[in-house]
């Protein structure tokens, strides 16, 4: 069992370490370029290794966390990839079934954040904070998939938002795993808080609403 998981584990760092340095060049480089798209689909691979792999991780050495955050990872990474292929087309089985796997994923962190809180541990709110932003990407689908959102261009603004999440979710478990300074909730919360000012300006840069 020991050496199936350090070979997980391996691949689970390897994937890590790449995404996070192809993910930050793409976050950092003009959009749309072909640069943009080829380091995007190295991220998007890399990461995905490394969301994949934690899954039998988190089982093979128990921790619910590492396989939600896996789920939420994941999520991301494919529905950030499917809205851009699917555009202004219907969507799918495969994308109401992601909407459904992260609304579960937001009410199980939720869950887990207020039991937390009830037993006096305030780490409780990280979970909430987690949980609430999963329930609102559910919401987004939601909309989308009705064809009442708000862009024109909502395919691009949720490719936009969703990569983006999924480097946060895995800069955050980087953080949290190598961090030896901060408090563990800082350690939890202070990617999101750096990147999504920018994830929002982003989305208003290349946002195009609807006039009513």
């Amino acid at each position: 069992m020991e050496p199936l998981f350090k070979t997980f584990l391996a691949l689970h760092i390897a994937g890590g370490v790449v995404s996070l340095l192809t993910g930050l060049v793409v976050l950092l480089q003009t959009k749309g370029t072909a640069q943009h798209r080829r380091l995007g689909r190295i991220f998007f691979v890399s990461l995905t290794l490394s969301a994949l792999v934690a899954i039998p991780m988190s089982f093979l050495h128990p921790s619910y966390f590492l396989f939600l955050i896996s789920i939420f990872t994941l999520y991301m990474l494919f529905s950030g990839v499917r809205t851009l292929k699917r555009k202004t087309n219907p969507a799918l089985a495969v994308d109401w079934a992601l909407t459904g796997a992260i609304t579960l994923f937001g009410l199980t962190f939720m869950s887990l954040g207020i039991y937390n809180l009830l037993k006096g541990n305030l780490f409780g709110i990280v979970f909430i904070i987690f949980g609430a932003v999963g329930l609102v990407f559910a919401r987004q689908d939601q909309l989308i998939f009705k064809g009442r959102s708000q862009y024109k261009n909502a395919f691009l603004v949720t490719h936009i938002q969703r990569l983006t999440g999924s480097y946060i979710a895995s800069l955050t478990a980087f953080l949290v795993v190598n961090n030896r300074v901060l408090p563990g909730f800082v350690a939890w919360l202070l990617p999101t808080a750096l990147l999504v000012p920018l994830l929002l300006k982003w989305s208003r840069k290349y946002a195009v609403r609807i006039q009513k």
